[in-house]
């Protein structure tokens, strides 16, 4: 690239910023990747991206961005552009959905089966050197609602499915089937969807309308013998309603990957919680994740280099 301008200026602001400006060398020469991992180097050359790449989008060096064209999210959920949407109709955005929806699929049915076990039950039993037979059903006799049928929730349906369940389901198109789910369900019929459930698995996307989606009206409809899983966003459930609800014993209990607030304060109730499994935001994270998210970047680089439109973009006004 000496002596000639690159094609497309790249600016990587993530953790593994140098693996991906390798790899985007090797296959595009043409392009110039610029690693800016931290604060201090990603404020030094934002101003001469032509696109970024990053797990959340630094509002506030957006106004000094005069030449940003695309975003693409290593992830799938884009509300850190929430604060500026009406500003970037200009950006193309796009993200990573899909990619770790078989990660995030088994990390639900490990939790359906340590839940409908009560494996921490077991755990403590273990450690007081109790033996306590009892009978569990099989969940082939349960019902699994998905409350967000995209393309992670879809296979999630999916899995669950195959493990001989029933599978209901909440979108926002239900004239349109959805494999493995014998029952949709519009986003304003919870109400119906959720006393039919065993389990209830949220997989909606960030946007305005599911702040605080979950919350004691819910709970209420829910079973008492129902376990709540979350693998969405910690604010699409509204936290001290759960917690009251898991304390009164209005629903079972809850396998939660994700939180009102990163890291959960060490004070939350929720750690101490007998009937709750917490996990700190790992469910799609897997082992091969740069391998599983640069085939999609490369395309859409390609994509953009030869003027055609990008894959995976991301509505801003919907929030995915």
């Amino acid at each position: 690239m000496t002596g000639q301008s690159p094609a497309l200026t790249i600016v990587l602001n993530h953790p593994a910023a140098e693996t991906y400006a390798r790899l985007i060398r090797e296959r595009f020469p043409q392009v110039r990747p610029i690693i800016a991992p931290d604060r201090g180097q990603l404020e030094r050359y934002i101003g001469e991206a032509d696109a970024l790449l990053a797990f959340h989008f630094p509002v506030e060096f957006f106004e000094q961005a005069k030449k940003l064209r695309w975003f693409q999210c290593t992830g799938a959920g884009v509300d850190s552009m929430f604060p500026i949407r009406d500003k970037a109709a200009h950006l193309t955005v796009t993200n990573a959905r899909g990619i770790n929806g078989d990660l995030i699929a088994d990390y639900v049915m490990a939790g359906v089966g340590m839940l409908h076990w009560d494996f921490r039950n077991f755990w403590c039993e273990q450690g007081e050197r109790k033996w306590n037979p009892r009978n569990v059903a099989p969940l082939a006799d349960k019902a699994l609602g998905v409350i967000g049928l995209g393309s992670t929730g879809a296979t999630i349906a999916r899995r669950a499915k195959s493990a001989g369940m029933t599978v209901l389901g909440s979108k926002r198109d239900t004239s349109v089937p959805v494999e493995g789910v014998d029952r949709l369900f519009a986003p304003n019929a919870l109400q119906q969807l959720l006393p039919l459930c065993d389990f209830v698995v949220l997989a909606v996307p960030a946007t305005a309308e599911t702040i605080g989606l979950i919350g004691a009206a819910e709970f209420a409809c829910m079973r008492r013998d129902a376990f709540l899983i979350n693998i969405a966003r910690g604010n699409v459930i509204a936290e001290a309603e759960l917690i009251e609800a898991l304390r009164s014993g209005t629903i079972a209990g809850a396998m939660l990957d994700v939180f009102e607030r990163e890291p959960l304060p060490t004070d939350s109730p929720l750690w101490d919680m007998a009937n709750v499994i917490a996990t700190p935001h790992v469910a799609g994270n897997a082992t091969s994740y740069i391998e599983r998210v640069f085939p999609t970047f490369a395309d859409n680089i390609e994509r953009f280099l030869e003027g055609q439109p990008l894959k995976n973009v991301v509505d801003l006004r919907r929030g995915y």
